[in-house]
């Protein structure tokens, strides 16, 4: 809407938005007076200054890796936030890795002073596992006992880092549904059948040389191949298709 103005402007003035805003009945009150009257829990969050108190909560793990002529140790200590109260948290603090091996010394040393910073910063840490778990020997990896495989042994600490945050309550499995569950046990079924069929007079499919995987004690025939979706010995050929014992998986869908 134009406005003509007929006099001569001998000054102005800028109209902001509270001037546009009527006063409220009864007054307003800033929201920072408001939010510092509320009650507030004492929580200490882990960052970097936190002092290392003198008793910290520890769990040593034990590799054992065909890489290295001795096994290594390593020692994740956790540091407890708001001990006694409802936000009770445990958070890792610190790494140490010991060996009798002298060869990697340098670079373990190294990572580990590394891992703990990262651990003293605070925050969302478990990105570590993914980075770590992302390494691979040009060498090659391996396979740990039950039938895993390691791409290398930076691979391998990341899966104890892994296994541990998992302890503490920082990261969770993701749960398999019923469907996924039945579908993995009728194709371990079929498999046992077809396998009985085809060797009535053999041994059972159960045997010493078998591959037991760690945790559920199920075993796998020597004959299976490894699954590149959950890095498992559990991959068999049913009806002309490759597919995995332990998750499911199949390349025919």
């Amino acid at each position: 809407m134009a406005v003509k103005i007929d006099q001569k402007i001998k000054g102005y003035n800028v109209v902001t938005a509270d001037d546009k805003t009527p006063p409220q009945a009864g007054g307003s009150v800033a929201r920072e007076k408001v939010e510092a009257e509320l009650p507030m829990a004492d929580v200490i969050q882990m960052h970097e200054k936190i002092e290392r108190p003198e008793i910290l909560i520890g769990s040593t793990y034990k590799i054992k890796s065909p890489l290295v002529e001795h096994a290594m140790y390593v020692t994740i200590n956790d540091i407890v936030l708001n001990a006694g109260t409802e936000h009770e948290l445990r958070r890792p603090f610190e790494v140490f890795i010991n060996s009798k091996s002298m060869e990697h010394f340098q670079w373990i040393v190294a990572l580990t002073r590394i891992m703990s910073a990262v651990f003293r910063k605070g925050g969302d840490v478990t990105f570590i596992v993914d980075e770590m778990k992302a390494v691979f020997d040009p060498k090659g990896g391996y396979y740990k006992a039950g039938g895993v495989y390691m791409p290398s042994l930076v691979a391998e600490l990341g899966s104890i880092v892994e296994d541990h945050l998992k302890t503490i309550g920082m990261m969770h499995d993701p749960d398999m549904d019923e469907h996924q569950r039945a579908l993995i046990t009728e194709k371990r079924r079929a498999f046992e059948q077809q396998h009985s069929k085809k060797n009535a007079n053999a041994a059972p499919l159960t045997v010493e040389e078998d591959i037991a995987v760690t945790g559920e004690g199920t075993s796998f025939p020597p004959s299976a191949t490894m699954c590149h979706k959950c890095n498992n010995k559990a991959v068999v050929i049913m009806d002309g298709c490759a597919t995995c014992l332990n998750c499911g998986y199949s390349k025919c869908g």
